[in-house]
């Protein structure tokens, strides 16, 4: 059993500052976005914006070539690539490649939200994570969590500035498990972080293998679809604006419970969308920086 986790609570996030954005939108910090197959767009586009919406400057978009025209239109704040697809509209990272340049600008980079494929996305993770900057943080959400267990390669070149999104189910398979229990989560994320060097963000549970937090507030309204890429892309925000990884992690595990408890109170415990989480993300971090 490791040691309690702290809570998450404004004080300690208070005294935990965020570096302040200044400059251009380029010195605020560049994300990159890399998922969305045909169906699932929207993933990519919600963590994208939610990035935005704490800080980054620019972000670019990399989704499905048939789904990238929409995708522009429906984020103009963004530029967006298209990539290879085969006939279910599934990224098959053939032209990972293509990306080389836009991944060498970037500050944060989130790969995963919206990709369906494991073969697909354990292709994308293999090209891209080398055109990536040597210090520059990542983000691995959804699929990209499920093929990392085999990718020891690109496990040992992130090891140190990788940040994971896993739910119970993907905690189990990158600790090679069959279920976690809920009881068990806290031992679990701590596990994951120890073993891939990583910061954790699961679960309500931040752990960089050494420390551990706990988010103090939340409730089942935020298990709606979309939520995690919401979560996902406000962890790469801050990481692009400079945070380091468990900062990153732990305000944005509070910037996203503390919006689902501010829409509570206008639309109900329930019945909320992650779009509209994105929306309160200024709010509440506004809230904690004053």
């Amino acid at each position: 059993m490791t040691h309690a986790p702290e809570p998450v609570t404004p004080a300690l996030l208070r005294a935990w500052p965020l570096p302040e954005p200044h400059g251009s939108k380029y010195g605020r910090g560049q994300v990159m976005v890399v998922g969305g197959a045909r169906a699932t767009p929207g993933a990519a586009m919600l963590a994208g914006l939610a990035a935005l919406r704490v800080g980054a400057g620019r972000l670019s978009l990399a989704v499905a070539a048939s789904v990238a025209p929409a995708v522009a239109v429906a984020v103009p704040e963004a530029g967006v690539r298209g990539l290879a697809e085969d006939d279910d509209g599934e990224v098959t990272g053939d032209d990972a490649r293509r990306l080389e340049q836009h991944a060498a600008r970037a500050d944060g980079v989130l790969l995963g939200p919206g990709l369906g494929a494991p073969e697909g996305t354990l292709a994308l993770l293999r090209g891209l994570v080398p055109h990536v900057g040597e210090d520059v943080p990542v983000v691995l959400d959804a699929f990209a969590l499920g093929v990392l267990p085999g990718a020891g390669e690109v496990q040992e070149r992130l090891r140190g500035r990788l940040v994971l999104t896993p739910n119970l189910v993907e905690m189990a398979r990158l600790l090679d498990r069959d279920e976690i229990a809920d009881e068990a989560a806290a031992d679990a994320v701590h596990e994951v972080a120890e073993r891939y060097g990583a910061v954790v963000c699961g679960h309500g549970i931040v752990s960089d293998g050494e420390r551990m937090w706990r988010s103090s507030t939340g409730h089942t309204g935020l298990g709606t679809s979309g939520s995690g890429d919401v979560l996902a892309g406000a962890i790469v925000g801050l990481l692009a604006r400079g945070a380091e990884a468990a900062q990153a992690a732990a305000w944005a595990m509070h910037l996203h419970a503390a919006a689902g408890d501010s829409l509570t109170a206008r639309v109900g415990k329930v019945g909320f969308l992650a779009r509209e989480l994105v929306d309160e993300l200024p709010h509440e971090l506004h809230a904690l920086s004053a």
